[in-house]
């Protein structure tokens, strides 16, 4: 199922599955939105095939311009989202916020958790408005020493 989302005045962008065909361009995604962070290729090609994962891309003009991750633990009744990225000409449009939304609608557990870089304002204040609380932190988690936020939502 695919959705249209204002990507740019007189323009859309769609949300729709990813799979292993997106890879180039969630290579180049993850690149570009994290380049202190990036996964490793095989990590991508998980992403992309494992059961048990939303996977979501939005698209311009035929160009991956977003992408969403969630891997669902039915057991533990949580899914983590654990990569939201929007290529830097497409941000402040909305398409993170449409990715989000459309990525918690597939997610049947009742809460869903994140782990966001403690200097990433932008995203923290995009999950604080779409209801996500700090639910504890990862100190050192990142490769440079940053924590590691993590926030949780309830379904």
């Amino acid at each position: 199922m695919s959705q249209e989302i204002p990507a740019a005045p007189g323009s859309a962008a769609i949300v729709e599955p990813a799979t292993w065909r997106d890879l180039s361009s969630l290579r180049n995604l993850e690149q570009i939105c994290f380049p202190l962070d990036v996964w490793p290729l095989l990590d991508l090609v998980g992403v992309l095939s494992f059961p048990g994962v939303v996977r979501l891309k939005a698209s311009h003009d035929g160009k991956m311009v977003g992408f969403i991750a969630a891997d669902i633990r039915r057991r533990e009744k949580t899914a983590w989202i654990s990569t939201l990225g929007v290529l830097p000409d497409y941000r402040r449009k909305g398409i993170a916020t449409a990715l989000l939304k459309a990525c918690e609608e597939r997610i049947q557990v009742v809460r869903i958790r994140l782990s966001v870089r403690a200097s990433n304002e932008p995203a923290l204040r995009l999950y604080t408005r779409v209801g996500y609380r700090q639910y504890g932190i990862w100190a050192r988690y990142y490769v440079d020493g940053e924590d590691a936020l993590i926030f949780e939502k309830s379904l």
